[in-house]
């Protein structure tokens, strides 16, 4: 089998996991303290600016696996106003993708004290994108008119915005990604559609014991893409202990692909595999300082690779933490 015909059926099985991805890939960032990396609404909702960056890798021991890094940062401008930003660089094999987003958030209080918290805000991302697919390494002998031997890039800007509503100890947020329909000349449109506009749905509550240093939050987040009529879901536990010098966190993700993908079992049968991942993850808060870490497993019976996707968060926070609001909404406080 040529070498390009075996990037094509690694890629068509990825798929049942994998979005097309524009923009940033949907992980499990936003469960480290980072929810401004899906949610442009989020952009200084909190009361001290954060800076995060994430660098996460795929299949380890598989070479050219996927891997990801971002760098973001946001804060309130006066009482109302947030602003963020975000780098990433983004290599799946032959593809890769950096990118470059500027955020701007509005935050409406709609408590009449600065002590409840009740706050809806609007967020709107705009970025510039640069796409580059190398097929030098690819067997030219075997011709395929879809490939040229060379490198090819391209280069488009796309826009996210949302809303997000925070009310106590309960958060939702709901953003549309990629917002633009994007034609790239790097891909035919049969594999990669113009449209990748995705949704994004969460929500989560904390449940505080007044006797406990303990906090738990169950969460949910529902995203689905547009054109390709994809969808999955993640069912989250995160647990919280408070103490002198800052908190720990630990929990668990689940996520459940609600599309499959058939494959042949033997000669005369075939099945429907849906995809799924269990990620637990960890981290704490040291003064300013916070780290994460985060490991994700398939667990079906048919995967690319044994191996499992590992990533770190660092952060820091800016300015003083006035935590205003009565409620343990870690999200904002």
């Amino acid at each position: 089998m040529s070498l390009k015909k075996a990037y094509l059926l690694v890629v068509l099985f990825c798929a049942q996991f994998a979005f097309a991805q524009e923009g940033i890939p949907v992980y499990w960032d936003y469960l480290q303290d980072n929810l401004y990396l899906l949610h442009p609404a989020m952009a200084g909702a909190s009361q001290t600016g954060k800076v995060r960056l994430t660098g996460r890798t795929q299949w380890a021991g598989v070479e050219e696996a996927p891997a990801l890094q971002t760098v973001s940062i946001h804060s309130k401008v006066g009482e109302k106003v947030g602003v963020g930003g975000i780098l990433y660089n983004d290599r799946n094999g032959n593809f890769s993708q950096q990118g470059v987003f500027a955020t701007f958030a509005y935050h409406l209080l709609l408590s009449r004290n600065y002590v409840d918290l009740n706050q809806l805000s609007f967020g709107i991302s705009a970025g510039f994108i640069q796409s580059r697919l190398d097929e030098t390494s690819f067997d030219l002998t075997d011709f395929d008119p879809i490939i040229n031997g060379g490198v090819q890039s391209d280069s488009y800007f796309n826009v996210d915005f949302g809303i997000s509503y925070n009310f106590l100890d309960f958060t939702t947020n709901f953003t549309v990604k990629n917002a633009l329909p994007v034609k790239r000349d790097i891909f035919s449109e049969a594999f990669e559609p113009n449209n990748q506009r995705r949704y994004i749905v969460s929500a989560s509550y904390v449940i505080s014991p007044s006797y406990s240093e303990w906090s738990f939050e169950p969460s949910i987040l529902f995203q689905a893409t547009e054109r390709t009529e994809e969808a999955s879901i993640d069912v989250n536990g995160k647990a919280y202990y408070k103490t002198d010098w800052g908190r720990l966190w630990g929990g668990l993700s689940y996520r459940r692909f609600l599309d499959g993908a058939e494959f042949t079992t033997n000669a005369s049968s075939s099945s429907v595999q849906k995809t799924q991942f269990l990620t637990p993850f960890v981290g704490a808060t040291y003064n300013r300082f916070t780290f994460g870490y985060t490991y994700s497993q398939q667990t079906n019976d048919v995967v690319v690779t044994n191996g499992g996707f590992h990533q770190l968060t660092l952060g820091y926070n800016l300015g003083d933490n006035k935590d205003p609001y009565s409620c343990n909404c870690p999200a904002i406080n």
